[in-house]
């Protein structure tokens, strides 16, 4: 079992140079950051989880930038977006700042996907709200190519162009691992029939029945289960519950990190220390 952290990163809170330093030095494998390009003012779309909607959804960091000063410091730690709104970029951009990533880290990007909840921040892009998963598909698709063929063509409903060069090809081959992030049932059909790996939060499905329709599908598709890497969003969790989710076909365990300055976040993961080593020794 690995364990991971997520964060909401803010100028206010810790930097990635520390958070970053101090996940690698205390074993932590890997770090995922958030993505809201912005979050409009009408706020006509409900917060999901109800109530009055965080201020650092608006206030974060752009992920991109904030990953690479932490791979710039650090030599094992994974680096991934949790999530990036891919409706929300022009794919071939996407594709080269994937890659320039990639590159520079020496293939340690882990791709988190998701098509996002709020309308109107979609709208803003361009993307109507329903449309959202078959934008998604056919961006991921394209960067695919962009990735691994030196020239490129696409031509979908909402990609189209014609041959292309996309310069740095990523480090990691065929290309960084492509994690879907959300919980439906639809969600768990994409992740088999396009995802590297599945990336769900806690308390937002029924974590059994869905690896169960993965591996389901998986038989279906000719795919080997075991090659998806399943990372779940959560809380601080026991040894009991680590080994619980181990057995579910949990593979990772990605701990949510507040928005807070260095003292504390430091202090938080100084805490949950001993159970990241103990973790390591979970089959």
């Amino acid at each position: 079992m690995k364990i991971g952290i997520s964060a909401f990163p803010t100028d206010y809170s810790i930097s990635p140079v520390a958070l970053a330093r101090a996940a690698e030095d205390r074993g932590y494998d890997s770090l995922w950051v958030v993505e809201h390009t912005h979050i409009p003012a009408s706020r006509r779309t409900p917060y999901p989880a109800g109530g009055d909607l965080p201020s650092i959804y608006w206030e974060s960091y752009e992920p991109f930038t904030f990953l690479a000063q932490a791979a710039a410091v650090t030599e094992s730690l994974l680096i991934g977006t949790g999530i990036c709104l891919v409706p929300e970029h022009h794919p071939i951009s996407l594709a080269k700042r994937v890659a320039s990533l990639d590159s520079l880290s020496n293939g340690r990007f882990l791709f988190g996907v998701g098509a996002g909840w709020n309308a109107e921040e979609l709208e803003n892009h361009g993307v109507d709200y329903a449309d959202r998963w078959k934008v998604l598909e056919e961006h991921v698709r394209a960067m695919k190519l962009m990735w691994t063929e030196k020239a490129p063509e696409f031509h979908g409903r909402y990609v189209d162009f014609d041959p292309v060069w996309v310069e740095p090809k990523p480090k990691r081959k065929p290309h960084p691992p492509v994690y879907i992030g959300a919980s439906s049932e639809w969600a768990i059909r994409r992740v088999a029939e396009f995802g590297d790996g599945w990336l769900p939060a806690m308390g937002t499905c029924d974590l059994e029945e869905r690896i169960g329709q993965l591996r389901r599908l998986c038989d279906e598709m000719g795919r080997d289960v075991d090659q998806i890497d399943v990372s779940l969003f959560g809380g601080p969790v026991d040894k009991a519950g680590l080994e619980a989710l181990a057995k579910q076909g949990v593979h990772r365990l990605i701990t949510v990190v507040p928005s807070l300055p260095e003292s504390d976040v430091l202090a938080l993961l100084d805490q949950q220390a001993e159970l990241v080593e103990w973790a390591r020794e979970i089959d």
